[in-house]
């Protein structure tokens, strides 16, 4: 039997890419499907979406939220819903092209043959980002050395977004316990992984910066990232994600 494999794309405002994005997802081998969770987007991008669920009628699926709740929580919510909907292998992507749908099947490659945990590490080879202004390419990988200093994490790029978890991961989690909603929400991600034992790999990947659209990143939410890894620290991970 062929693994069940979902790419869940959060969305705010994306009319730009969406149609894009999950028609290239659709074109990949593999039979991904797609759940796109979309907060109340006021540009119609939800309309977009299903739309297109009369063409893909059982690959593609939408959660439609009443407002911005935060990243950290579009995801949780899309994990519990990939749990319940029987998913082996169950992704994070953007929406903007930023990352290469085609490096989906590689990113499950690496997850299939052994990583419980597979990252697209825009850090593993060097400093693989096009068309980031230097200032947010110096936080961003200033703040994935910060994360490896506090943690003892050799993940290289912790903040990553692009990411393929086996079942059995997201199942060990308890979501409640996810304290970051925000940047932080990746590396609290893999960070929670790591204290309960499970194995991560980075696969190399090229981050291009978005062509359309506006990007939802902060100074707020880096600071919240910064503050949330100390507290990490000093948290009973095992303890607190242990199911009764």
């Amino acid at each position: 039997m062929e693994d069940k494999k979902i790419v869940i794309i959060p969305t705010y405002n994306e009319k730009e890419n969406i149609e894009a994005i999950i028609r290239k997802v659709f074109s990949l081998d593999g039979d991904f499907n797609i759940l796109i969770v979309d907060d109340g987007s006021p540009d119609g991008t939800a309309n977009i979406v299903k739309q297109l669920q009369n063409e893909f009628t059982d690959r593609l699926n939408i959660i439609e939220r009443s407002g911005k709740l935060g990243l950290g929580t579009a995801y949780t919510t899309g994990f519990d819903w990939c749990l319940k909907n029987s998913a082996d292998y169950i992704f994070e992507m953007d929406a903007d092209f930023s990352h290469n749908p085609d490096d989906l099947i590689k990113l499950y490659n690496a997850c299939k043959n052994g990583a419980d945990i597979a990252i697209g590490s825009r850090y593993l080879t060097g400093m693989n980002v096009v068309d980031w202004p230097f200032s947010r390419l110096l936080m961003s990988y200033s703040a994935s050395k910060y994360v490896r200093i506090i943690t003892r994490m050799k993940i290289k790029d912790s903040t990553a977004g692009f990411v393929c978890y086996r079942r059995s991961v997201l199942s060990a989690i308890n979501f409640d316990r996810i304290r970051m909603k925000g940047y932080g929400f990746q590396i609290e991600m893999k960070y929670t992984g790591h204290k309960l034992g499970f194995k991560s790999e980075e696969v190399p990947i090229i981050f291009i910066d978005r062509k359309l659209g506006t990007s939802k990143m902060s100074s707020s939410i880096f600071g919240e990232a910064m503050w949330g890894v100390l507290k990490l620290k000093f948290r009973n991970i095992k303890k607190q994600h242990k199911k009764e």
